[in-house]
């Protein structure tokens, strides 16, 4: 299971959800989608843009949980 920690990078970040949709270039429904793990697949574009604007990794926002994970 892959996590999407957007919410807390935007938080660290002092940033709203709008901001980082104007400043990204996708729409805000989209971004809520991501962070809401609703998102079936990311590119890897935008992946690169929110990391830009967010100035961190990847793996700052994506997170695995394996199975023994899920479960506790």
């Amino acid at each position: 299971m892959i996590i999407v920690n957007l919410d807390v990078m935007l938080a660290k970040r002092k940033m709203s959800v709008t901001e980082l949709s104007e400043r990204v270039g996708i729409t805000m429904s989209n971004i809520s989608i991501l962070k809401n793990g609703k998102a079936k697949a990311i590119r890897f574009s935008t992946l690169e843009s929110i990391c830009r604007v967010l100035e961190c990794q990847p793996g700052d926002i994506l997170e695995y949980k394996g199975e023994q994970e899920k479960s506790k």
